[in-house]
């Protein structure tokens, strides 16, 4: 999986497109990930014993990672990912601009 937490990434498909956003949270097995403010779904908590009010919570819910793309940092728009070998060591390069990414 080319994106990691941390990304700032843009949403290309679905019912958030065009929403932008950081990766919170990666699940490889599942090519999912947390974005913040993206997939917000409700969730309906009952009264208990610690909580003695119900109410209703806002969560974030994970993406696929094929609906979001790249930022990148250069032009802020979606790009693809690539890496390349730069002093020895394996690099993210930004496909569009070929700017190097945080690792």
């Amino acid at each position: 999986m080319k994106i990691r937490k941390g990304d700032k990434v843009i949403v290309v498909s679905g019912k958030d497109r065009g929403k932008d956003g950081k990766v919170i949270r990666t699940f490889p097995a599942k090519n999912m990930v947390v974005v913040e403010g993206v997939n917000i779904k409700k969730k309906h908590q009952r009264p208990t014993k610690d909580n003695q009010k119900g109410q209703v919570v806002e969560q974030t819910s994970p993406v696929h990672v094929s609906n979001v793309m790249l930022k990148d940092p250069k032009t802020n728009k979606p790009t693809r990912v690539g890496y390349s070998v730069e002093k020895g060591k394996k690099v993210r390069i930004a496909k569009k601009s070929g700017t190097t990414l945080a690792f």
